[in-house]
Formats: structure tokens, C-alpha cells, sequence
């Protein structure tokens, strides 16, 4: 069996338990997504297979692109991304449909996505630093980092330092996220709590690694 699904964050919304407690939600667009290539163990060295989701149009890929997505009879995706697989699943077969319905209720999920880009930010904004002080003397002091290495020895500044510089738009993973609700009709899944990313972003939704079950 797939261990994940591609997807697309919708929004966010809230909806109630049965004792009336406001829960908040991301609804994410699961699926459906087409296996077009299965690797194997034997062949390429370890097993996954290569899914794709979010039809697109013919004419906006080279021809290499669409030889790929014909050899699977599978209309042309704008996402493709691999995923891992159980070694004994023989219910996987190049064309088949993932879809939302590989998860229920319940369930604990991994989302990874691409945050949201902030643009150069300085480290009050980027770490939390406190700044400087804001009494008599600390003039231009407000949000500046302060001194970032020594003197004489070691005579440099260690890598890793936080300074400031480019915020958000890398790729970021929450773990053990509850399935709300899900909706196989319209491929929707409502997962507790928010998502990296932006409206429409891509998703990579997979079973939890480090779930309490």
C-alpha cells in the first residue's frame, strides 16, 4: 500500500464535536493521484512509486515529459513526486488511482509543504530576539542582533549563527496531525490544526512516522 497522497491546501476552517468544542481545521484536496512509475528493489534499489497529481494541459510539456505520462496512459500531471511503498504490495500497478480514501478517521498524518516566503527579515522577526534597550543611549539600538562572535580567540563567528536574512520558503513537515473528517466524494480531508504553505500549495500527505499508536 501507498504510504501517502499528494494534495492541495484549500483553506482553513473550524467545525464542532459532539460536545460543541470548536475545532480548528485545514482542508486539504487529496488526490486523486495516477501512479505513473513503480520502482523497484531489483531494478532501482529500493521500492517506491512515482505519483502524479493535478491534471495539465499537453501543450505545457517538452516531449520526453509527455513520452513519460503516455508510456503510463496517464494524462499529463503538473505534480510528480515519489513516494514509498511496502515491499510485498502487489496491489500497486502503473495507471491505478490513489485517492483520499487512503485514509479514515482518525488517523495520524505527516504534511509536509513549502512555507510561506517573508522576504529578507532582520532577527526580531525572523528568531524573536528582544532587540536592544529603548532607554536614554540605546538610540538606534531597537532591532539590531548585537555582537555576534569574540575577539581574539576564536577570532571568527561560528557557522549556524542566527542573523538576519531570507524567511519561510523552504520546505516544512507537522507531524502527527488527526483526521477530522474526511469526504471520498469530493476527495476533501480535514485534518486538525494548520499546514505550511500558502492557499493552493502543493502537499505531501503521509501516515504518521512517529505516531503514539
Amino acid at each position: 500500500m501507498v504510504n501517502g497522497i499528494l494534495g492541495r491546501k484549500v483553506g482553513m476552517t473550524q467545525v464542532f464535536d459532539e460536545s460543541g468544542e470548536a475545532i480548528p481545521v485545514t482542508v486539504i484536496e487529496a488526490g486523486p493521484c495516477s501512479v505513473v512509475q513503480i520502482k523497484t528493489a531489483e531494478q532501482d534499489g529500493y521500492n517506491a512509486v512515482q505519483v502524479g497529481f493535478f491534471d495539465r494541459k499537453d501543450g505545457k510539456f517538452n516531449k520526453p515529459e509527455l513520452g513519460h505520462f503516455k508510456k503510463a496512459n496517464v494524462q499529463p500531471k503538473r505534480y510528480l513526486k515519489e513516494l514509498s511503498v511496502d515491499s510485498s504490495d502487489d496491489d500497486v500497478s502503473v495507471g491505478s488511482v490513489i485517492d483520499s480514501s487512503t485514509f479514515s478517521e482518525g488517523d495520524l498524518v505527516d504534511v509536509t509543504g513549502q512555507s510561506k516566503g517573508k522576504g529578507f527579515a532582520g532577527v526580531v522577526k525572523r528568531w524573536g530576539f528582544a532587540g536592544g534597550r529603548k532607554s536614554h543611549g540605546g538610540e538606534q539600538d531597537h532591532r539590531r542582533p548585537g555582537s555576534i562572535g569574540q575577539s581574539a580567540q576564536p577570532s571568527r563567528v561560528f557557522k549556524g549563527q542566527k542573523m538576519p536574512g531570507r524567511m519561510g520558503n523552504k520546505q516544512a513537515t507537522v507531524q502527527n496531525l488527526e483526521v477530522i473528517k474526511t469526504d471520498p466524494e469530493r476527495n476533501l480531508l480535514l485534518v486538525k490544526g494548520a499546514v505550511p504553505g500558502s492557499r493552493n500549495g502543493l502537499l505531501v500527505i503521509r501516515k504518521a512516522v512517529k505516531s503514539k499508536d
